[in-house]
């Protein structure tokens, strides 16, 4: 019955997918600029809402180790075979991009649901809030340094990184959190109305990216290397760094199974925004969330979820 209820959580993905992918084939949108607005004026909220609404525990600490060592690593095997293969900077970045970052919110949470009950459901939420800031911070860097408009200077990826308002919100979420101050109930519908739309906005504008991509303008080597390094390395160096850490079983497993979660949406609308390949970037989330059908409930079973 679990397996049942993993495979009922993907499915819904797939018809936003779809809304989008057919609303772009039979009216056509200017993706660049929905993209850009829910990237400029929707996240944020949703940035706000997930530091505001989530208490910083011990728990954050380990966990947020374990995300960075993960995060390094996986980012260190990808530019060594960027070097090796002598890919461009901006196909490194979008290899990194759809490599690293793991949808371990919308996704993930509702998995460790499912698989562990609502008292593990904690750890689920504070790897989608470290999540969130590796991606707003690292995400971010990797996507305007590839982008083909960009420098190669530091310097301006960091100052690209610093204006985004996602950081800011993410920023003012934790301020807010850490002083207990309490944000008015009125102003918190507004943000949670705002927050709640954001990420079916971003599926939205993955299926439109899914109904523009051209035949062949993606390579499967590039694709298999993503697929490989996302679905197969990711949990396996978990595992490994598990261990290292000295975690507990319980935990261990959750955070194992959180790692083998599909490319994040997001990283389509970063793509987008940068034009940092976002053709490879969107059939990578794609072809992971749907392999992740099969890879994840296999993996629940490996640790011994279901």
């Amino acid at each position: 019955m679990r397996i049942i209820n993993v495979i009922l959580i993907v499915l819904p993905a797939f018809i936003i997918f779809a809304i989008g992918y057919i609303g772009q084939k039979k009216i056509g949108f200017d993706r660049k600029s929905i993209s850009t607005s829910a990237l400029y004026l929707m996240y944020p909220f949703l940035a706000f809402q997930t530091f505001y609404t989530n208490d910083i525990t011990m728990d954050y600490a380990y966990i947020l180790i374990f995300c960075f060592l993960l995060m390094i690593i996986l980012i260190l095997i990808v530019t060594i075979i960027s070097r090796i293969k002598a890919l461009k900077r901006s196909k490194s970045a979008a290899m990194i991009l759809s490599s690293v970052f793991m949808n371990s919110g919308n996704y993930g949470v509702p998995i460790i649901l499912f698989a562990y009950g609502e008292e593990c459901v904690h750890y689920a939420i504070i790897m989608m809030v470290i999540q969130s800031l590796l991606m707003n911070t690292v995400g971010l860097y990797y996507a305007s340094k590839g982008s083909s408009t960009a420098t190669h200077s530091l310097k301006d990826s960091l100052l690209k990184i610093s204006r985004m308002p996602i950081n800011h919100a993410v920023l003012l979420g934790i301020i807010v959190q850490i002083t207990d101050f309490k944000v008015p109930e009125f102003v918190m519908q507004a943000v949670n109305l705002v927050a709640d739309a954001t990420i079916p906005t971003i599926m939205i504008v993955l299926g439109m990216q899914l109904a523009s991509l051209t035949r062949g303008s993606v390579r499967w080597s590039d694709l298999s290397t993503v697929f490989s390094i996302r679905m197969i390395v990711s949990p396996v160096l978990a595992l490994f760094l598990t261990i290292a850490l000295g975690l507990n079983p319980l935990l261990s497993s959750i955070l194992i199974v959180l790692a083998s979660m599909p490319t994040a949406a997001n990283t389509t609308m970063y793509s987008l925004e940068f034009n940092t390949e976002p053709q490879l970037v969107s059939y990578s989330t794609l072809l992971t969330t749907v392999a992740s059908i099969i890879t994840v409930p296999l993996v629940l079973w490996l640790v011994g979820a279901v």
